[in-house]
């Protein structure tokens, strides 16, 4: 396969491809640093980012030096599966087939958790009569401290329902339990012990090295007890055996990562909604009639029948037909919009009322749909700044531990007065088993892609975990005016008229004018004319002079309609012209005299002033950029409430004045809003680009945050949701290092002198999966924010 196919090549740099590789066996922080280290130490790799949430390496390299194969092997190398990207394959069908990934791993999880903990309640059951003097166990003292509670609540009770079970031989009861937990090893916990053997063939240790070293040694330990006692007895060893505990750590671990892969897949609920809303089949003409094809058959220039309560199936123009659109799930937009014939509509949004024919045009892996669902998985796979430090920390871990754990059980074994090679042995294995990298591993990337997610929901598309942070950080909003703050649609705001003219007649001879015109000021003066009910009449020799204005006969008259250079050169005389309050004037001459003159301005969106508003109350300083004049500008910065205005700039001036914020002292983080191709180089050198989706691709294309409605609350929220992103992520890392810090001194004994508590292996587990379960469950919570 070509490696074009495969990839995307990156247009910003002639030698750069930039391609998504799946990625398989990953199972902590450890696991996702040495693949993203390997990648990194590639020659011709300029950048990787390695997402444990979503299974995959991001990486761009230089084709030149390195090929896709090439990356491949290279993360097969470490130990883990990796296979080139399936082209045929949209961002939709991904997200599918890693649902499926993730609900088959939910499902073997679950079960071989519960049937780990139900043999660990027989395990318990059939080690008490070992523990009890009933065998060849210590009567005097269990070195397990959760063994030793559970003997004495259960003991009695079992001694009283089940006397005949302290009957048996102890041997004969070891036999078994050495049978079960091995079968438990083999067939639950099998993957831990794979996964360990093949890291350490790679020369590398990750989390399933700490579970299979300290399961391991507690069986191999067990099993000796078992088929030599007397060895241990004659030596004074209490020969205790450790099924229970084996089986438990098994249990405990496979139940956290069952909870885990759960909560996992709830931090993607939201674009796996989205994937979701792509209808299955499409109806389409063929040879005059309409009939029912799978989605993938449908072709551009099709036409596409959709009826009221139906989803849109595709991307199309509407041909005929009139209805209301919901595209609430793409937008965010509550209220449904009115499409007619040469209307845009997209694929996934739901017909409500009327029934139309589309044409369609981008369909698969280009359309809006996937297009979007494409855009929150590259974030969802992008990594934060703030992920460095995790990393750092989970590249060294494992080892750490595994020192850790040997010079616990060194120190056990040269102080404790009482059993001290057992003592020595618990609190190694406790160690071994409590220590946890996954928490740190999962801090920031389960923050980032529920964040994204939550941003999806509201119509706001943040392009990863890096703009994230820097939005989260930003102190200073910059808005371009026209399309931004303001609709972007110019209308009538004030009719002058002179010498005794009436209002509706300057307003029925620009109309009867400008109804031959293109112009958006034009079709301006022809939508007010109408709203007002003047009249209307045919014009005659028009000519529209860029720049200027247009000129026309009306009724016979000759017409004039334009700025104040179109009167001089007409030699029209301006003296008595009255001012116009704010926006463009609009003179109209008739015969050589000026009758009125109208004010046309692009008005403020309905809620600008408030999110204008709302964000200098979170501490915000707010500017606006325009190419528009000084005193149009003026006027809607101080309806909106913004008082710091530059206007009449060149898109090459609003990426100085952004850069003059930037170096400004205090160090300004700069967000621009934009949504036209002049904003586009604005966009790229702000730290953070804030494009509004109603505006061009290029637009969208060049920043970091799109705005999928024309709704400014939208970029205040986007701002608020970062912000308490970041809070989420510090919390998360926060907790996962005191797990760490805490967890694994309190399981080496360090409360023992003090307390007389020695920490069990089977309670360490339970800590460790919950560590885990906990991060995500705080994650999680940001899918519930009220953020505006």
């Amino acid at each position: 396969m070509a490696e074009s196919v495969l990839a995307e090549r990156d247009p910003s740099a002639r030698n750069e491809i930039r391609m998504t590789i799946p990625v398989t066996g990953m199972t902590c922080a450890a696991c996702q640093a040495r693949v993203q280290r390997t990648l990194e130490r590639t020659p011709g790799v300029q950048a990787a980012s390695v997402s444990l949430m979503t299974n995959s390496a991001s990486v761009v390299f230089d084709p030149e030096m390195a090929s896709a194969m090439t990356l491949v092997d290279r993360i097969r190398g470490t130990g883990y599966g990796a296979d080139l990207p399936n082209e045929s394959l949209s961002a939709i069908d991904e997200l599918a087939a890693q649902d499926k990934s993730l609900g088959d791993e939910y499902r073997s999880l679950r079960s071989r958790a519960a049937v780990s903990l139900v043999l660990l309640a027989v395990a318990m059951l059939l080690s008490m009569p070992l523990m009890t003097g009933g065998g060849h166990g210590n009567p005097s003292g269990v070195a397990d401290p959760f063994m030793r509670w559970s003997m004495r609540v259960f003991d009695p009770v079992l001694r009283e329902w089940f006397p005949w079970l302290y009957s048996i031989a102890a041997a004969r009861l070891s036999w078994v339990l050495l049978g079960m937990t091995t079968a438990v090893m083999a067939w639950a916990g099998r993957d831990f012990y794979v996964r360990a053997w093949k890291a350490a063939r790679h020369g590398s240790t990750d989390m399933n090295t700490l579970v299979a070293i300290g399961t391991g040694t507690a069986w191999l330990f067990s099993a000796l007890v078992t088929v030599a006692p007397g060895f241990f007895v004659s030596r004074g060893i209490s020969p205790d055996v450790y099924y229970e505990a084996v089986i438990g750590i098994i249990a405990f671990v496979l139940a956290g990562r069952a909870l885990e892969a759960r909560a996992k897949s709830r931090t993607a609920d939201a674009v796996q909604r989205l994937a979701r809303l792509q209808p299955a089949t499409a109806r389409i003409e063929r040879d005059g009639s309409f009939i029912v094809v799978p989605i993938e058959d449908v072709r551009s220039g099709d036409v596409v029948s959709v009826q009221p309560g139906e989803r849109v199936p595709v991307d199309g123009r509407v041909l005929d037909g009139a209805s209301a659109v919901d595209e609430s799930m793409l937008t965010g937009e509550p209220l449904p919009v009115d499409k007619a014939a040469g209307d845009r509509v997209y694929g996934g949004t739901v017909n409500r009322t009327g029934a139309f024919r589309l044409i369609a045009t981008t369909l698969g892996a280009e359309s809006t749909l996937s297009r979007i669902v494409g855009l929150m998985r590259e974030a969802q796979r992008s990594r934060a700044p703030i992920q460095a430090l995790a990393d750092r920390v989970s590249s060294i871990f494992v080892p750490v531990v595994l020192i850790a754990a040997v010079a616990t059980g060194v120190v056990w074994y040269v102080f404790a007065d009482i059993a001290p090679l057992v003592r020595g042995f618990v609190a190694a294995t406790s160690v071994l088993i409590i220590a946890c990298p996954c928490a740190m591993g999962l801090a920031v990337p389960t923050a980032v892609m529920v964040a994204t997610g939550r941003g999806a929901d509201l119509g706001v598309l943040i392009k990863g975990g890096e703009a994230l942070q820097r939005l989260a950080e930003v102190n200073t909003f910059v808005f371009d005016k026209t399309g931004t703050i303001t609709q972007g649609v110019p209308v009538v705001t004030e009719i002058a008229p002179m010498a005794g003219g009436s209002v509706l007649d300057v307003l029925s001879t620009a109309a009867s004018l400008e109804q031959s015109s293109e112009h958006p000021l034009g079709a301006a003066i022809v939508t007010e004319a109408g709203r007002r009910g003047a009249m209307v009449e045919t014009s005659s020799d028009f000519q529209a002079l860029p720049g200027r204005g247009a000129t026309g006969t009306v009724a016979g008259r000759p017409v004039a309609i334009g700025n104040a250079r179109l009167m001089l050169e007409r030699g029209i005389d301006m003296t008595h012209v009255p001012p116009m309050e704010s926006g463009t004037a609009i003179m109209v001459a008739r015969e050589g005299a000026i009758i009125g003159v109208i004010g046309i301005s692009d008005r403020p969106r309905a809620e600008a002033r408030q999110a204008i508003s709302a964000l200098v109350a979170e501490g915000a300083t707010v500017h606006m950029l325009t190419g528009d004049a000084a005193r149009a500008a003026e006027a809607i910065a101080r309806e909106v409430g913004i008082a710091n205005v530059r206007s009449q700039l060149l898109p090459e001036d609003k990426v100085g004045a952004i850069r003059q914020l930037q170096t400004e002292s205090g160090g300004r983080v700069v967000a621009m809003v934009g949504d036209g191709i002049n904003d586009a180089p604005a966009l790229a050198q702000a730290d953070v680009g804030i494009a509004m989706g109603t505006g061009t691709d290029i637009a969208v294309e060049a920043s970091d945050v799109a705005i999928m409605r024309g709704d400014l609350m939208a970029v205040v929220a986007a701002h608020r949701l970062s912000r308490k992103t970041m809070r989420v992520m510090r919390q998360n890392l926060f907790w996962a290092f005191v797990y760490n810090v805490v967890g694994i001194p309190i399981a080496a004994g360090i409360l023992f002198p003090v307390a007389g508590l020695l920490l069990s292996p089977i309670l360490a587990s339970a800590a460790m999966a919950l560590s885990s379960v906990s991060v995500v469950s705080n994650s999680l919570r940001l899918r519930r924010l009220r953020l505006t």
